[in-house]
């Protein structure tokens, strides 16, 4: 089961956000995050000011949207053959991408520029929808499987706090360490 496109806008409207986005994100390698400012990302755009912060309100609301955008995931998770793998392969890639220094970024922009919460919930069904597409996989090979909010719970929330607020044992041992304590106790071990 592949993820479910977020519903995006259509003709002018997606043609500037696309502009707006690509804006972002070049000006953010040439010139670092600390230096954006609305004029420069809307000359960068061929956009007026107005038009982003009409869309978008403010700088830090546009950076939450890219961010949102850039923390999509791009394929759908790895099919190595057992509930087991795929969730240590999908877990660790998840803790891989989030940990590292844009990934925090993205997280904090996603975060910051969310005042009722829209980005977050995005956020939090990107990563449902993967874990959906292991779990569905899985039970469909006739394996026991865990629900969703459970691999959330489990594996998700602590990962999320450790590269929020406690940057410690970051590594694939730790996401294998949280999808065992997620997955029902007969699941056989793949390693």
């Amino acid at each position: 089961m592949s993820p479910k496109p977020m519903t995006r806008p259509g003709g002018r409207s997606a043609r500037v956000q696309e502009s707006v986005h690509a804006a972002v994100r070049e000006l953010v390698g040439e010139t670092g995050r600390e230096a954006l400012t609305v004029p420069l990302v809307a000359a960068r755009a061929g956009v007026t000011p107005s038009t982003i912060y009409r869309r978008w309100g403010d700088l830090q609301e546009l950076l939450s949207d890219v961010a949102v955008e850039r923390l999509r995931p791009e394929t759908d998770p790895a099919d190595l053959g057992s509930l087991r793998a795929d969730l240590d392969a999908w877990a660790e890639q998840f803790l891989d991408e989030m940990a590292s220094p844009p990934g925090r970024a993205y997280i904090r922009d996603a975060l910051i520029g969310d005042p009722d919460g829209t980005n977050a919930g995005q956020c939090s069904a990107y990563a449902a929808e993967q874990i959906d597409a292991v779990l569905n996989r899985a039970a469909q090979r006739g394996e026991e499987v865990p629900d969703t909010e459970r691999v959330i719970d489990r594996v998700v929330a602590p990962m999320m706090y450790r590269i929020l607020f406690r940057p410690s044992r970051l590594d694939a041992a730790y996401a294998r360490e949280l999808v065992t304590n997620a997955l029902p106790p007969n699941t056989p071990d793949h390693r």
